[in-house]
C-alpha cells in the first residue's frame, strides 16, 4: 500500500491509498538552486545600506533566503536588515529567523519607505494568473485599484497560469512606489530561481515557475489537492488557489477534494459576508465595489455547476455546509468518501504541491 504525505497545516498528514486505486501522484519537480549561487545572487544587493526587509508570507524558501542575508551581513560585518511582517505571521517569521535576530510589526502606512524590500514566493493565481509580490501589495494596500482589477478578468472562472489585465492593473499599482522586491520560485524542496528587482519587473519569474510547475493530464473524475505548503492552506480564500489549479483537469460530475487547515478561518469578507446572508450572489457579476475575495466566492460558485468539492479543515461545518462543500474529518475519511460514492475500483490522482502547480 503506498504511503503519500500531504501537508496540512505546520504538518503533513499520510494518505494510505491501495496501488489498484492510485492513478498518479502529480508534484512539481525543477532544479533546485546551490547556497552558493545563492549568497551569489543575494550579493548583488548593497546590503552596507539600510534595508527594511517586508515578509509578506512565510515558507520556507523565505526562511533560506533570510538567513542567506543574515549570513552574508555577518560575514562583512554590515548592519543586519529590519525584518518586518503583518502581526498574524510574525510568530512563524521569526521561528524561522537565525537566533537573536528580531522582528517588528509591518506599519502599513509605510509604503512610500524607499528602504523597503518586500519578499514573497511566486504562485499561481485565479484571477491574474500569476501570485507575485505586485498582486500581493494590490491586495493589501489597493482596495480602491482591485474593483479595476477584479472588472478585467477573462472570464467568471478562474484563469491561472495565463497573463491578464489585471495582472496589468497589479503592475501598475505597484509601479507607484520606488520599491524593491525579492520574488522567489521555489517547489517543495527547495529555491528554482529568484529575482531582486521591482516588483513589478519580475514577471518574467513565471517562465521559470511554468518550467516546472504546468502538468497536461487527461481529464481525472476524482482528486486530492494539498496545497504543499501552511502558508498557502492558512485561511480557506488562500487555499482555494490551489483548487483552481487544478479545476481544469477534473471531469464534469467529477469530484475534487481539498486537504487545508485553515487555521487563520475564512480569509475572505465577500465569502463571509455571504455565508452570514449580507451578499447576494448577484452582486458578483457586476459589483459596483470591491469587497475582499470576491473572485474566489465567483469562481467557486461557477466551478461547483462542473463538479463537487469536499474540503479537509477545521473550519466550522456550519461555514462548509453553507458553501455547498462536502464536510470531510480527515485524509482517511476522504479515501473512503471517494470510494463509497465513485466505486471501490476507482482511480485516484493526487496532488502534493497544488499552490506551485498548474494542472491542465
Amino acid at each position: 500500500m503506498p504511503e503519500i504525505w500531504l501537508n496540512y497545516g505546520i504538518t503533513d498528514v499520510v494518505l494510505d491509498i491501495r496501488a489498484e486505486n492510485l492513478d498518479q501522484k502529480i508534484e512539481s519537480e525543477g532544479t533546485i538552486l546551490e547556497d552558493s549561487a545563492i549568497n551569489e545572487k543575494l550579493s548583488s544587493i548593497d546590503l552596507s545600506k539600510p534595508m527594511d526587509l517586508v515578509v509578506l508570507h512565510n515558507s520556507r524558501s523565505i526562511q533560506k533566503i533570510i538567513t542567506s542575508l543574515f549570513t552574508i551581513c555577518e560575514q562583512k560585518s554590515f548592519p543586519f536588515p529590519n525584518v518586518l511582517a503583518e502581526k498574524k505571521i510574525m510568530n512563524q517569521v521569526k521561528a524561522g529567523m537565525p537566533e537573536g535576530s528580531s522582528i517588528n510589526e509591518f506599519d502599513n502606512n509605510e509604503l512610500s519607505n524607499s528602504n523597503l524590500v518586500f519578499m514573497g514566493e511566486m504562485e499561481f493565481d485565479g484571477l491574474f494568473g500569476y501570485e507575485t509580490i505586485s498582486t500581493r501589495l494590490i491586495k493589501k494596500f489597493g482596495q480602491d485599484h482591485m474593483l479595476s482589477a477584479y472588472a478585467k478578468r477573462k472570464e467568471n472562472f478562474p484563469t491561472p497560469g495565463q497573463p491578464t489585465d489585471s495582472f496589468e492593473e497589479a503592475k501598475k499599482f505597484s509601479n507607484n512606489f520606488e520599491i524593491q522586491g525579492i520574488e522567489i520560485v521555489a517547489n517543495s524542496k527547495g529555491i528554482v530561481d529568484f529575482s531582486i528587482d521591482h516588483p513589478s519587473k519580475t514577471l518574467f519569474l513565471t517562465k521559470s515557475l511554468e518550467s516546472f510547475g504546468v502538468q497536461d493530464i487527461e481529464k481525472q473524475k476524482s482528486m486530492i489537492i494539498s496545497t504543499g505548503k501552511d502558508s498557502s492552506n492558512f485561511n480557506l480564500s488562500k487555499s482555494l488557489s490551489s483548487l483552481w489549479n487544478c479545476s481544469r483537469a477534473i471531469q464534469n460530475g467529477g469530484l475534487a477534494i481539498l486537504v487545508a487547515e485553515c487555521k487563520g478561518g475564512l480569509g475572505s469578507d465577500a465569502i463571509q459576508q455571504y455565508i452570514e446572508g449580507r451578499f447576494p450572489l448577484e452582486k458578483l457579476k457586476n459589483p459596483t465595489k470591491y469587497i475582499e475575495g470576491m473572485e474566489d466566492l465567483l469562481f467557486l460558485t461557477e466551478i461547483q455547476k462542473n463538479f463537487q468539492i469536499g474540503l479537509v479543515s477545521i473550519l466550522p461545518e456550519f461555514y462548509v455546509k453553507k458553501l455547498n462543500l462536502i464536510t470531510l474529518s480527515g485524509i482517511k475519511e476522504s479515501m473512503d468518501y471517494i470510494l463509497k460514492t465513485q466505486g471501490a475500483r476507482q482511480k485516484v490522482s493526487i496532488v502534493s504541491d497544488g499552490a506551485r502547480t498548474l494542472i491542465r
